[in-house]
C-alpha cells in the first residue's frame, strides 16, 4: 500500500469511529489545564480528574494555590504516581506564573518548558488546548499506535513527533493526536486490542505477527 493510501485509510477510519475525539482532562482555567497535564505523566486522566477536582475546589485561584501548604497538596494528590515531585512542581509553577507571567500561562513552547515538570509533550498539549496551535504531542498511546500502523519504526517520542508532522497535514494534527489517543485507549489497547472488527488490521504490524 502506498503511503498516501495508508494515510487516507487511517484518517477515514479515525473520522468514522472517533469524529469528536478531544481532551479528556477536565479544567476551568489555563493554569488548571497546565497542572492537570503535568500531573498526568505516568497516570490516567480519570485519576487526574478526581484529584484536580478536589485540589481546585479547595484552592480556587492561582494565588490560593500558591499559598497552599506543600503538605496539603501532597495529601490531595498522593493517589498519583510521583506525587511528592508533582506537588513541588505545582508550587514552582504557580510561583513562576505569578512572578513572571502575571498569572497567565505563556503560549510559546520556549517559555512553557521553563516551568517545573513541563517538557515538550506537556507544552504541546497546552498549546493545542489553550491556544489552538497545531502540534502533535506523542504520549504512550500515540507512540504505540503509530508504530503498530507502520507510520514509524521509532521509540523516541520527539523523533516520532517529527515523523508524524511530516506525514499528516498541519490542519489535521490536533484532531489526529486526540484520535490516536482515544484509539489507543479504547480500541487498540496495549493488552488485548480489539482487532477483529478493526479496518486497520491489514496495515497493523502487530496483527500480522500474531
Amino acid at each position: 500500500m502506498q503511503n498516501k493510501e495508508k494515510i487516507k485509510l487511517i484518517e477515514d477510519y479515525f473520522n468514522e469511529i472517533l469524529p469528536q475525539a478531544g481532551c479528556e482532562l477536565t479544567y476551568s482555567s489555563d493554569y488548571g489545564l497546565l497542572i492537570a497535564v503535568m500531573l498526568s505523566a505516568q497516570c490516567t486522566d480519570k485519576k487526574v480528574n478526581k484529584v484536580t477536582h478536589v485540589l481546585f475546589s479547595k484552592y480556587k485561584t492561582l494565588k490560593e494555590l500558591d499559598e497552599a501548604p506543600l503538605e496539603d497538596i501532597e495529601s490531595i494528590i498522593k493517589f498519583l504516581g510521583l506525587y511528592k515531585n508533582k506537588a513541588k512542581n505545582i508550587k514552582l509553577i504557580t510561583r513562576r506564573l505569578i512572578n513572571f507571567y502575571d498569572g497567565k500561562v505563556p503560549s510559546s513552547k520556549e517559555e512553557l518548558t521553563t516551568l517545573a515538570g513541563v517538557g515538550n509533550k506537556t507544552a504541546n498539549v497546552v498549546r493545542i488546548e489553550i491556544f489552538k496551535e497545531p502540534e502533535f504531542p506523542v504520549d504512550t498511546h500515540v507512540k504505540r499506535i503509530s508504530n503498530r500502523l507502520g507510520l514509524v519504526n521509532e521509540e523516541d517520542p520527539d523523533k516520532i513527533e517529527q515523523i508524524l508532522r511530516r506525514k499528516f497535514p498541519k490542519d489535521k494534527w490536533i484532531l489526529l493526536h486526540h484520535q490516536m489517543i482515544h484509539f489507543g485507549r479504547y480500541y487498540c489497547k496495549a493488552m488485548n486490542p480489539m482487532c477483529e472488527n478493526c479496518k486497520l488490521k491489514g496495515i497493523c504490524k502487530d496483527y500480522k505477527n500474531h
